[in-house]
Protein backbone atom coordinates (compact mmCIF):
# COMPACT_ATOMS: atom_id res chain seq x y z
CA UNK A 1 0.00 0.00 0.00
CA UNK A 2 1.32 3.41 -0.92
CA UNK A 3 1.25 6.02 1.85
CA UNK A 4 0.38 9.50 0.65
CA UNK A 5 1.36 12.67 2.46
CA UNK A 6 -1.64 14.80 3.36
CA UNK A 7 -0.61 18.47 3.61
CA UNK A 8 -3.73 19.16 5.72
CA UNK A 9 -2.61 16.83 8.44
CA UNK A 10 -0.10 17.62 11.22
CA UNK A 11 2.46 20.30 10.48
CA UNK A 12 5.32 21.37 12.73
CA UNK A 13 4.38 24.37 14.86
CA UNK A 14 6.16 27.59 13.98
CA UNK A 15 9.12 28.49 16.14
CA UNK A 16 7.79 30.87 18.79
CA UNK A 17 10.90 31.01 20.93
CA UNK A 18 11.66 34.54 22.17
CA UNK A 19 13.98 36.71 20.18
CA UNK A 20 17.45 37.03 21.72
CA UNK A 21 18.12 40.17 23.73
CA UNK A 22 19.85 42.92 21.79
CA UNK A 23 23.58 43.08 22.49
CA UNK A 24 24.40 45.09 25.61
CA UNK A 25 21.00 44.71 27.26
CA UNK A 26 20.46 42.66 30.45
CA UNK A 27 19.93 39.03 29.68
CA UNK A 28 21.81 39.17 26.38
CA UNK A 29 23.60 36.04 25.32
CA UNK A 30 26.72 38.07 24.67
CA UNK A 31 27.63 41.52 25.86
CA UNK A 32 27.86 43.99 23.01
CA UNK A 33 30.67 46.53 22.68
CA UNK A 34 28.36 49.46 23.29
CA UNK A 35 25.77 50.53 25.83
CA UNK A 36 22.03 50.86 25.22
CA UNK A 37 21.20 54.25 23.76
CA UNK A 38 18.99 55.27 26.68
CA UNK A 39 21.80 54.53 29.14
CA UNK A 40 24.36 56.48 27.13
CA UNK A 41 21.99 59.46 27.14
CA UNK A 42 21.49 59.24 30.91
CA UNK A 43 25.23 59.06 31.50
CA UNK A 44 25.86 61.98 29.15
CA UNK A 45 23.22 64.04 30.98
CA UNK A 46 25.16 63.36 34.18
CA UNK A 47 28.38 64.52 32.45
CA UNK A 48 29.83 61.01 32.50
CA UNK A 49 32.06 59.75 29.69
CA UNK A 50 33.22 56.14 29.60
CA UNK A 51 36.32 54.43 28.21
CA UNK A 52 35.48 50.75 27.84
CA UNK A 53 37.71 48.17 26.22
CA UNK A 54 40.82 48.87 24.14
CA UNK A 55 41.29 52.57 23.43
CA UNK A 56 41.46 52.55 19.64
CA UNK A 57 41.60 55.56 17.35
CA UNK A 58 37.85 55.29 16.74
CA UNK A 59 37.10 55.05 20.46
CA UNK A 60 39.41 57.97 21.21
CA UNK A 61 37.62 60.11 18.63
CA UNK A 62 34.28 59.37 20.30
CA UNK A 63 35.65 60.10 23.78
CA UNK A 64 37.21 63.36 22.58
CA UNK A 65 33.96 64.46 20.92
CA UNK A 66 32.01 63.76 24.11
CA UNK A 67 34.49 65.68 26.26
CA UNK A 68 34.46 68.69 23.94
CA UNK A 69 30.67 68.70 23.79
CA UNK A 70 30.30 68.60 27.57
CA UNK A 71 32.95 71.28 27.98
CA UNK A 72 30.97 73.55 25.67
CA UNK A 73 27.82 73.13 27.78
CA UNK A 74 29.30 74.41 31.02
CA UNK A 75 32.22 74.47 33.46
CA UNK A 76 31.03 71.68 35.76
CA UNK A 77 33.52 68.80 36.10
CA UNK A 78 33.30 65.90 33.66
CA UNK A 79 33.40 62.40 35.13
CA UNK A 80 35.57 60.01 33.11
CA UNK A 81 34.97 56.34 33.96
CA UNK A 82 37.81 54.07 32.88
CA UNK A 83 37.60 50.32 32.27
CA UNK A 84 40.42 49.72 29.79
CA UNK A 85 43.63 47.77 30.19
CA UNK A 86 45.26 48.70 26.90
CA UNK A 87 45.12 50.98 23.89
CA UNK A 88 46.98 52.65 21.10
CA UNK A 89 49.52 55.18 22.31
CA UNK A 90 48.58 57.75 19.66
CA UNK A 91 44.89 57.37 20.48
CA UNK A 92 45.53 57.88 24.19
CA UNK A 93 47.60 61.00 23.60
CA UNK A 94 44.89 62.44 21.36
CA UNK A 95 42.48 62.19 24.30
CA UNK A 96 45.12 63.74 26.57
CA UNK A 97 45.47 66.71 24.20
CA UNK A 98 41.72 67.31 24.39
CA UNK A 99 41.70 67.01 28.18
CA UNK A 100 44.52 69.56 28.42
CA UNK A 101 42.48 72.01 26.35
CA UNK A 102 39.24 71.81 28.33
CA UNK A 103 37.99 74.60 30.56
CA UNK A 104 36.08 72.06 32.66
CA UNK A 105 38.12 69.80 34.91
CA UNK A 106 38.10 66.04 34.38
CA UNK A 107 37.72 63.65 37.31
CA UNK A 108 38.70 60.10 36.40
CA UNK A 109 37.48 56.96 38.17
CA UNK A 110 38.88 53.53 37.36
CA UNK A 111 35.91 51.21 37.64
CA UNK A 112 37.62 47.90 36.87
CA UNK A 113 41.05 48.22 35.26
CA UNK A 114 43.50 50.63 33.72
CA UNK A 115 46.78 49.92 32.03
CA UNK A 116 49.15 50.55 29.17
CA UNK A 117 48.55 53.70 27.15
CA UNK A 118 45.34 54.41 29.09
CA UNK A 119 47.50 55.41 32.06
CA UNK A 120 48.40 58.57 30.15
CA UNK A 121 44.72 59.51 30.07
CA UNK A 122 44.40 58.78 33.77
CA UNK A 123 47.43 60.94 34.54
CA UNK A 124 45.91 63.87 32.62
CA UNK A 125 42.85 64.02 34.89
CA UNK A 126 42.62 66.67 37.60
CA UNK A 127 41.43 64.11 40.15
CA UNK A 128 41.88 60.37 40.05
CA UNK A 129 40.14 57.64 42.02
CA UNK A 130 39.32 53.94 41.73
CA UNK A 131 36.94 51.38 43.14
CA UNK A 132 38.42 49.03 45.72
CA UNK A 133 38.72 46.03 43.41
CA UNK A 134 40.09 47.92 40.41
CA UNK A 135 43.40 46.73 39.02
CA UNK A 136 46.27 48.63 37.41
CA UNK A 137 48.86 47.37 34.94
CA UNK A 138 52.00 49.41 34.45
CA UNK A 139 52.89 48.24 30.97
CA UNK A 140 54.84 49.96 28.23
CA UNK A 141 52.51 50.79 25.33
CA UNK A 142 53.59 48.86 22.27
CA UNK A 143 54.21 50.43 18.91
CA UNK A 144 51.72 49.61 16.20
CA UNK A 145 52.92 47.51 13.29
CA UNK A 146 55.58 49.49 11.49
CA UNK A 147 55.79 49.11 7.74
CA UNK A 148 57.45 50.96 4.90
CA UNK A 149 60.98 51.78 3.95
CA UNK A 150 63.83 51.60 6.44
CA UNK A 151 63.76 55.39 6.81
CA UNK A 152 59.98 55.38 7.40
CA UNK A 153 60.22 52.64 10.01
CA UNK A 154 63.05 54.48 11.76
CA UNK A 155 61.06 57.72 11.79
CA UNK A 156 57.98 55.96 13.18
CA UNK A 157 60.07 54.26 15.87
CA UNK A 158 61.55 57.60 16.85
CA UNK A 159 58.08 59.12 17.11
CA UNK A 160 56.95 56.25 19.31
CA UNK A 161 59.90 56.76 21.66
CA UNK A 162 59.11 60.48 21.96
CA UNK A 163 55.46 59.72 22.75
CA UNK A 164 56.47 57.08 25.27
CA UNK A 165 58.76 59.59 26.97
CA UNK A 166 55.81 61.99 27.31
CA UNK A 167 53.80 59.26 29.06
CA UNK A 168 56.70 58.56 31.41
CA UNK A 169 57.10 62.25 32.29
CA UNK A 170 53.38 62.60 32.99
CA UNK A 171 53.46 59.59 35.29
CA UNK A 172 56.51 61.00 37.07
CA UNK A 173 54.69 64.30 37.59
CA UNK A 174 51.51 62.81 39.08
CA UNK A 175 53.05 59.99 41.11
CA UNK A 176 56.19 61.62 42.45
CA UNK A 177 58.13 58.48 41.55
CA UNK A 178 61.53 58.76 39.92
CA UNK A 179 61.83 58.42 36.18
CA UNK A 180 63.95 55.30 36.50
CA UNK A 181 61.34 53.71 38.78
CA UNK A 182 58.54 54.43 36.31
CA UNK A 183 60.57 53.11 33.38
CA UNK A 184 61.50 49.93 35.28
CA UNK A 185 57.90 49.28 36.32
CA UNK A 186 56.62 49.83 32.79
CA UNK A 187 59.26 47.48 31.41
CA UNK A 188 58.43 44.76 33.94
CA UNK A 189 54.63 45.10 33.59
CA UNK A 190 54.04 45.72 37.30
CA UNK A 191 50.50 45.14 38.57
CA UNK A 192 48.92 47.17 41.36
CA UNK A 193 45.76 46.92 43.42
CA UNK A 194 43.70 50.06 44.02
CA UNK A 195 45.31 50.59 47.42
CA UNK A 196 48.77 50.05 45.95
CA UNK A 197 47.99 52.47 43.12
CA UNK A 198 47.01 55.08 45.69
CA UNK A 199 50.25 54.58 47.61
CA UNK A 200 52.16 54.70 44.32
CA UNK A 201 50.52 58.03 43.44
CA UNK A 202 48.54 56.91 40.39
CA UNK A 203 45.26 57.80 42.09
CA UNK A 204 44.29 60.10 44.92
CA UNK A 205 41.59 58.07 46.63
CA UNK A 206 39.96 54.64 46.71
CA UNK A 207 36.18 54.93 46.55
CA UNK A 208 34.59 53.61 49.74
CA UNK A 209 37.69 53.62 51.89
CA UNK A 210 36.53 56.63 53.92
CA UNK A 211 33.48 54.68 55.06
CA UNK A 212 35.56 51.57 55.87
CA UNK A 213 38.34 53.34 57.68
CA UNK A 214 42.05 53.33 56.81
CA UNK A 215 43.33 50.37 54.77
Amino acid sequence: MELRHDPMRWQPAPDRSPEPWPPGLPGGLQAGPGLPGWLEERLFDQRIVMIRGPLTTVAATQVAAALLTLDATGPAPVQLHVASSAGELGAALSVVDVMDSLAATVHATVTSEAGGAVLAVLAAAERRSAYRHARFKLAEPRAAGLTGTADEVAAAAGQHLRELEEVVLRLVAVTGQTRSRIEDDLASGRSLSAAEARDYGLIDTVVGDDARGPS
